[in-house]
């Protein structure tokens, strides 16, 4: 049996390891084949891991990859070449960014003005560190149910599970825990109404993880509740009622943000969108941007309502209700170039625009401001 230049300073007999082709290989001059060796364009063996193979990669078996073609199987990806678990990988996987999400909680006993009671600001963090960890065990279980469809994401395949870095069976397993934990921790904590609101927002993730994904309009929905009951549990934890604008406003805003991160994903992948997520192949650019415009209209004009209702109801207790009023301007300020983002192709991660954007940034700290003179001058 012939064997290559590369086989026979590797001392391993040809036909072993997955198939790469010869030019991947680094050093080798394809150009000058040995007597009886095969082409320069046919693949060679590589065993992967074995003397003289860089460390810290390994290849799936098996790609044949054809010169100057794309591989004909699943394209290799990194994985962990060391038995320990990569903990720099596994926090990455956790999400921790997507804590942001979270402080949902405190939006209801501020929107409420209670949230400068000591009390009332201490059971509201409370919850934000109980969905912490609630929210990254549903991340791990929904990467490791997509790691497959996140390999071909321009850039969701660098997530640590995708990647190969972190195991899915670790990923499930600490999922799993983590979410039990969270829930049952918010039901002794609080009480069991905060169990069943973390509980059903938990039952939804799993359900559009493994199900409720691949249904247009319905998966919409599905992420969207996540934000609505993270300021649901932020009312059952601090006892704040919750006004039925306040929900709306709420629940319209979310909308807006998961439409919006639908368009983006549907213009960033273009064909191989059905790849990545089944409903997308489902969905027009028409549509979206119908929806988009839609949540945007109803979120402006409830929180609109919302607003002067608020101040309609300091009018007797303060002669300040003019800056309730004109919390409308950030909000309606920060849509419109949200809008205008998403119509440029742009703001497709929702919080990334709350970390890096500054003129959002800048809406954010206007309503604050705005809010807190109209409510505590």
């Amino acid at each position: 049996m012939c064997t290559s230049w590369f086989d026979r300073t590797e001392n391993r007999d040809p036909g072993i390891g997955p198939k790469v082709p010869r030019s991947a290989v680094h050093g080798l001059d394809a150009a000058a084949p040995a007597s009886g060796d095969p082409p320069a364009d046919a693949p060679v063996s590589v065993d992967p891991g074995g003397p003289g193979y860089p460390s810290g990669i390994a290849l799936e078996p098996v790609v044949d990859v054809p010169a100057g073609g794309a591989p004909s199987g699943r394209t290799p990806v990194p994985v962990n070449p060391s038995p320990g678990v990569r903990w720099h990988a596994l926090a990455r996987a956790l999400r921790p960014r997507q804590w942001i999400k979270n402080l949902l909680v405190f939006v209801a006993p501020a929107a409420a003005g209670e949230l400068h009671h000591w009390p009332v600001a201490w059971r509201a963090s409370v919850a934000f560190v109980l969905f912490c960890p609630l929210a990254s065990g549903l991340y791990l279980l929904n990467d490791a149910v997509d790691a497959e469809a996140d390999r071909v994401h321009p850039r969701k395949r660098h997530r640590p599970i995708a990647s190969g870095a972190v195991s899915e069976r670790l990923a499930v397993g600490l999922g799993g825990a983590l979410v039990a934990l969270s829930v049952a921790a918010g039901g002794l904590v609080f009480s069991w109404q905060m169990a069943v609101v973390m509980g059903t927002y938990a039952a939804i993730t799993l359900a559009y993880t493994l199900r409720l994904k691949r249904e247009p309009v319905i998966e919409l929905a599905a992420v969207a509740s996540g934000f609505v009951l993270r300021a649901i549990a932020g009312g059952v934890a601090t006892h704040v009622p919750l006004s039925s604008w306040f929900l709306v406003v709420v629940s319209f805003g979310a909308l807006f943000v998961v439409t919006g991160k639908r368009m983006a994903e549907h213009r960033q992948l273009g064909e191989d969108r059905g790849a990545h997520r089944a409903s997308l192949e489902l969905y027009t650019t028409s549509f979206l941007q119908s929806t988009l415009v839609l949540s945007a209209s109803v979120t402006a004009t409830t929180y609109c309502l919302w607003a002067f209702q608020r101040a309609g109801a300091l009018r007797h207790t303060s002669h300040h209700e003019i800056w309730i009023q004109l919390t409308v301007v950030p909000v309606v300020l920060g849509l419109l170039y949200v809008l205008r983002l998403l119509d440029a192709g742009q703001g497709g991660a929702p919080e990334e625009l709350v970390l890096k954007d500054h003129f959002l940034q800048l809406m954010a700290v206007a309503w604050v401001a705005l809010f807190a003179v109209g409510l505590y001058a």
